[in-house]
This record gives structure tokens, C-alpha cells and sequence, in this order.
């Protein structure tokens, strides 16, 4: 029987550039998430876990697991977050974790209305940090899952639509976007804009 194919999402090199330009042009977003105390640490990566999940990076859920148990979240969370199961989960957290598992679904396009749910249930200011954790970790899954493509190619088992050319120009070429990016990022003290797709389709 043949290994099975490659089947997670990973990044192109226009996708890769354009969520490198995304997540520096939203800085100070993901910087006020960070700071503002609004979502703690631990749903913070319950809301990771929750995506890296669907997203199927290894090394996301390897490391915001160990994060996880740290910051206070139980094992059976963890456990259940793995699995994707959100239904022991309060409705405090279950309607992040299940946008969540929605954005990632959906390729980063969510569906307006469940914006509007977030925002409504969290308040817009909670609503965009969550969003912006979302952003940043989903950069964080698809280039994990780039390197396993590369590894998986090397196996014999290559990802469909994907190229050797693509995987090292996406794994090499974030070392050229990131200090572009950092160039061209907007000015501090502008206000938050809606989040832009990441899929770069």
C-alpha cells in the first residue's frame, strides 16, 4: 500500500510574500494584542492551537502545546483542542475557537457574518486581536507545512500543484521579504484595518 500524498496546505511564493507584507503592515495590531491584556495568554493559545489543528503544522502544535500547558490551560484542553472538539469549551472561548477553526477552513476568507458575530460577541477592539493571532500564526502553519512538503518531496511523496522551485523559494525567500517588509512597513499610529486574506489567491 502507497504512503498518502501530501495533503496539507502550504504556501506559494506570491502567498508567502504577501502574508510577509500583510503581517508588517498590521504590526502594531498584532503588538496591541499582545499588550493590551484583553485575550490572555492561554486563550491566546487555545485560539492557536485551535487553527494549527485544521492547518495540520506539526511543529505549530508541537510547540503552542508545550506553550499551552505553561500558560495554564489543563491537559484535557490540550488534548481536546488536538482533536479539534470544542464542545466542553464555555461559549467565552468556544466562539473564537470555532472562528478559529472557520478561518482556517475557509483559507483565511472568512465569512462576513462570522466577523460579525466575533465582533459582536467579543467587541471590535477583542475581536481584532484575536484576529490578529490568527494572522500570525497561520503565516507561522503554512510555512511549517512548506518545509514539509520539501521533506515529504525528498521522500518520494510530493505535494500536488507544489514544485521543488516553489518550497525553497518560499522557505529562502521569506529571508528577502522580511527586511523589505520591514522598509516599506506603514507608519506607527495609523488605525486598525480589517484583516486582509492571507491565501494570496
Amino acid at each position: 500500500m502507497s504512503a498518502a500524498a501530501f495533503d496539507r496546505r502550504i504556501y506559494t511564493l506570491p502567498m508567502v510574500r504577501k502574508a510577509v507584507w500583510d503581517i508588517f503592515g498590521h504590526m502594531d495590531e498584532l503588538r496591541q494584542a499582545a499588550r493590551g491584556g484583553r485575550v490572555s495568554k492561554a486563550f491566546a493559545e487555545k485560539i492557536m492551537l485551535a487553527i494549527s489543528q485544521v492547518n495540520g503544522c506539526r511543529y505549530c502544535l508541537y510547540g503552542h502545546s508545550r506553550t499551552a500547558l505553561a500558560a495554564g490551560v489543563s491537559p484535557d484542553e490540550v488534548r481536546q483542542l488536538l482533536a479539534g472538539a470544542l464542545g466542553s469549551f464555555p461559549e467565552q472561548e468556544a466562539v473564537a475557537l470555532a472562528f478559529a477553526q472557520h478561518y482556517a477552513e475557509c483559507q483565511c476568507r472568512p465569512d462576513p457574518k462570522t466577523v460579525q458575530r466575533l465582533e459582536a460577541f467579543y467587541g471590535p477592539e477583542k475581536a481584532g486581536d484575536i484576529q490578529a493571532y490568527l494572522r500570525m500564526i497561520t503565516f507561522g502553519n503554512l510555512y511549517g507545512n512548506t518545509f514539509d512538503a520539501l521533506l515529504s518531496r525528498l521522500r518520494g511523496r510530493p505535494a500536488p500543484g507544489s514544485s521543488l522551485g516553489n518550497e525553497l523559494g518560499v522557505l529562502f525567500g521569506v529571508f528577502v521579504f522580511v527586511p523589505l517588509a520591514m522598509l516599506r512597513r506603514r507608519p506607527a499610529g495609523r488605525t486598525r484595518a480589517r484583516p486582509q486574506s492571507l491565501s494570496g489567491e
